[in-house]
């Protein structure tokens, strides 16, 4: 099974190039992003050392499904996607946190509450509460936005009073982020799935706050299967979910988080395979519709390429 996993492409009117994570992101002409998301996946601020086959096309159009299906509620950055693996849209000036909104204590916050913290991002938690139980109201706790290593948590305050973001932007992103989680909690109800908690991050063009990057990826936000959540949570027993946990459990079986002295474990080609075939999964439940491997014959890249530099000499 072939996976992308690195991208040197040369655009016309390319200024730069970024290589995140996951996905590569071509600046033209300081005016348009090409996002390329890759095969690639991290978990623990690491990238594994194996692609996951169908991944970079699985996130992409979940994302791009659901920038067009909130674009009624804030602007966001995409114009096209020329590729099932690629996002075309407007650059924006990002802001250096990400908004993390969460229904239920659960993954890391719970890991922290866990081990008697309850406070996080200045907010403080209710006693007594048990893993995977809803807030009484979601909870909006942000992190600072790393290059390279671990994002930290952060509250408003200090975000305001770092200069980040200004008292009247963040207020913004604090809206469009609870109305983006209603939105996307009422989709994934439709599938049987909860929204339990996701990312969004935020850009400023033109004196104007987008949506930029991914929204309700698997990568991005956590769901579990609405079915039997009640009956799990009072047994203890932990949920079904559609999400990237899976890698995690899997790393931290294999004694992996990423800590000093940790040693990666190997990823086979069958692990490989079984990841890909857990995200077409995600794709087909969280979407409602069937997942259509892109063909290709030949190289990946070149495919990505001669799409890409269709689309820009459209414009």
């Amino acid at each position: 099974m072939k996976a992308l996993t690195k991208t040197e492409f040369r655009f016309d009117g390319q200024q730069s190039v970024y290589h995140g994570k996951v996905r590569d992101v071509y600046d033209i002409n300081g005016d348009l992003l090409v996002m390329v998301a890759t095969d690639r996946i991290s978990a623990f601020d690491v990238i594994l050392p194996k692609g996951i086959p169908y991944k970079g096309q699985v996130l992409n159009q979940i994302a791009a499904k659901f920038l067009d299906a909130t674009k009624d509620i804030c602007p966001n950055w995409k114009l096209d996607t020329p590729d099932p693996m690629v996002t075309v849209g407007l650059k924006c000036e990002g802001f250096r946190v990400e908004m993390i909104i969460r229904s239920i204590l659960t993954g890391s916050a719970w890991r922290e509450y866990e081990k008697g913290n309850r406070e996080i991002c200045g907010i403080t938690l209710p006693e007594g509460m048990k893993e995977n139980e809803r807030f009484p109201e979601p909870i909006i706790t942000p992190t600072t936005k790393a290059d390279e290593g671990h994002d930290m948590n952060i509250s408003k305050e200090e975000i305001i009073a770092q200069g980040l973001v200004s008292a009247d932007d963040y207020e913004i992103m604090e809206d469009y982020t609870r109305r983006l989680f209603a939105r996307g909690q009422e989709i994934a109800a439709k599938q049987g799935l909860i929204l339990v908690d996701t990312k969004y991050e935020f850009g400023k063009r033109d004196g104007k706050v987008y949506l930029i990057d991914e929204i309700h990826t698997p990568d991005s936000s956590r769901y579990f299967y609405a079915e039997g959540y009640e009956e799990k949570l009072a047994k203890g027993e932990p949920q079904r979910q559609l999400s990237k946990e899976f890698v995690r459990r899997w790393l931290m079986d294999h004694g992996f988080m990423n800590e000093p002295g940790q040693i990666m474990p190997e990823i086979t080609d069958e692990y490989a395979e079984s990841v890909s075939e857990r995200y077409i999964e995600l794709y087909e439940n969280i979407t409602g519709e069937k997942f259509d491997k892109a063909v290709c014959e030949g190289d990946i890249a070149a495919r990505i390429e001669e799409n890409v530099k269709k689309y820009l000499d459209r414009r």
